[in-house]
C-alpha cells in the first residue's frame, strides 16, 4: 500500500491501492487529485540490429577507425 498525503500540508490522509483517488484533507480543506502511475509495459521493446547493449551504435566512428601511428620525429 502506498500512504496518500496532502500536496498542500502533508497531513497523511490514508495508506491505499488505488488507480484514481480524490479526496480532501481535513485539516486544511485542500482538494487532493491523485492518480497511479501507468504499470511499465509488460513486453520490452525489440532491440536495433545495430545498437549493443548500452543503446551505442557498433558502426566504428570515422575518428576512430584508422591507426595514426606516432610520427618519429
Amino acid at each position: 500500500m502506498e500512504s496518500i498525503r496532502c500536496g498542500s500540508c502533508r497531513k497523511l490522509l490514508a495508506k491505499a491501492v488505488y488507480r484514481t483517488i480524490e479526496i480532501k484533507c481535513p485539516r486544511c480543506g485542500a482538494i487532493n487529485h491523485l492518480r497511479a502511475a501507468s504499470p511499465a509495459s509488460e513486453r520490452p521493446r525489440a532491440s536495433h540490429p545495430m545498437e549493443d547493449a548500452l543503446g551505442q551504435s557498433e558502426a566504428p566512428s570515422s575518428t576512430h577507425s584508422r591507426y595514426h601511428p606516432p610520427s618519429g620525429k
